[in-house]
């Protein structure tokens, strides 16, 4: 059986293609027990987040798994398969692994090095452990994931800097503003991605910045709770209009399924503002704020693919470190392709050692009368003869099929001899 991905990502396809097939964490459990139901699939972590939607599996056969995964993806997001297929990518055994390993490093990130996705990556999987859809196989690739993750960033700089969509956000209000000096800030959301806005502003206020920050939930628990934590003023969700009013800027991340400001709602807010200017960054997957907003005037939107572009024109020293960070992908990877090549033998060799085991014990004992005889060290010759002849006879078969393992030979080799010696 292969570990198979299929998926979308930031690089792949657009925007608003991306957030229609994004799955929210109360959709889930339902989603997985779906996955691991379907013909072809025995196990499934699903990671989706605002960068990538994708679907890790043990795959009974790549192509009826890649077919499994489309169909639930288009079923999923009520989304014609026709008008998604071409963004999507499949990787199966080796190159999955590869590619979960360089996500949970932050080499496929819009922030390159990006630290929320090895959290992303370690949720995804216990979920799907605690829904029951991971198991041996998938375990073994995610906790290695885990792993590397942690290591590119404590044996290399590739975390140092902006590490998150969070910083970049406040990072390129800054730069659009100039300064953010007596800047009025209003961040909707008050979830992981909300926090780390919050924290972001605060962090860069501390450096001699005044601002003001309100905080802006639908759960007013949430609200009052964060802004706490980062020295900010809570705000009931009823008065996010009147919030945006005296903002100067406006930061959202919200797990909302569809818009939650409208047009009109912006309208209505700046309406008494005259000429002073409304930034909005809109990180929500879905988008939290409607595109045409971006047409008020008086109002900049930006989004994720601005972020994007943001990040890209900061990031040339972070590369240098992705080259280290890759080569600790490279490495870790052959160290798990190795151990998974044991682990697949290991069963049949196992089970054939038994075998011609019991086959050794079961003639032995049939001549144990005519054995009973033997002094001491002549049972103990006989006994070593006998070990002597099985190990000489399953060495080759044992290294065959470990060198072969892992690869459509090593199945062959592996079927075979289940066959021939009825394992």
């Amino acid at each position: 059986m292969s570990v198979v991905v299929v998926g979308l990502s930031h690089r792949t396809v657009p925007l608003d293609l991306l957030e229609r097939m994004t799955i929210d964490g109360t959709r889930l459990p339902k989603a997985l027990g779906d996955l691991v139901g379907r013909q072809f699939l025995s196990e499934a972590v699903i990671l989706s987040t605002c960068h990538r939607v994708e679907v890790y599996a043990v795959a009974e056969r790549f192509h009826g798994a890649v077919q499994d995964i489309r169909n639930f993806l288009s079923e999923l997001a009520f989304v014609a398969p026709e008008d998604f297929s071409d963004h999507l990518y499949a990787y199966y055994d080796e190159a999955a692994a590869s590619h979960l390993f360089s996500v949970a490093a932050g080499l496929d990130s819009v922030v390159i090095g990006e630290s929320q996705i090895l959290g992303q990556v370690r949720d995804a999987w216990e979920q799907a452990r605690a829904e029951g859809a991971a198991a041996g196989q998938l375990s073994a690739l995610f906790r290695h994931s885990l792993e590397i993750g942690k290591r590119a960033r404590s044996d290399t700089g590739i975390g140092r800097g902006i590490t998150s969509l969070s910083q970049a956000a406040v990072a390129m209000a800054r730069d659009r503003l100039g300064t953010l000096a007596g800047a009025r800030v209003a961040v909707l959301g008050a979830g992981d991605m909300g926090e780390g806005m919050a924290a972001a502003w605060t962090t860069t206020a501390a450096r001699g910045e005044l601002a003001e920050l309100a905080i802006v939930n639908r759960t007013w628990e949430r609200a009052v709770e964060l802004a706490e934590r980062v020295g900010g003023k809570p705000v009931a969700f009823e008065d996010l209009r009147a919030t945006v009013a005296g903002v100067d800027v406006l930061l959202t991340s919200t797990g909302a399924p569809s818009v939650v400001l409208e047009e009109s709602d912006i309208t209505g807010a700046i309406r008494d503002r005259a000429d002073h200017p409304l930034l909005i960054v809109d990180l929500g997957m879905p988008r939290n704020v409607d595109p045409t907003v971006g047409e008020v005037p008086g109002v900049t939107l930006l989004d994720l693919a601005d972020v994007r572009g943001f990040v890209e024109d900061r990031l040339k020293e972070r590369r240098k470190e992705a080259v280290r960070v890759r080569a600790i992908v490279d490495e870790e990877l052959a160290r798990y392709v190795s151990s998974t090549v044991a682990r697949q033998a290991a069963p049949t060799v196992t089970s054939l050692h038994q075998r011609a085991e019991e086959v050794r014990a079961r003639e032995l004992a049939r001549f144990e009368a005519r054995l009973a005889a033997l002094e001491p060290k002549e049972r103990q010759a006989v006994e070593a003869l006998t070990r002597g002849i099985v190990a000489k006879l399953l060495h080759e078969p044992t290294v065959h099929l470990k060198d072969a393992a892992g690869s459509p030979q090593g199945e062959r080799l592996s079927s075979a001899l289940r066959e021939l010696f009825d394992l």
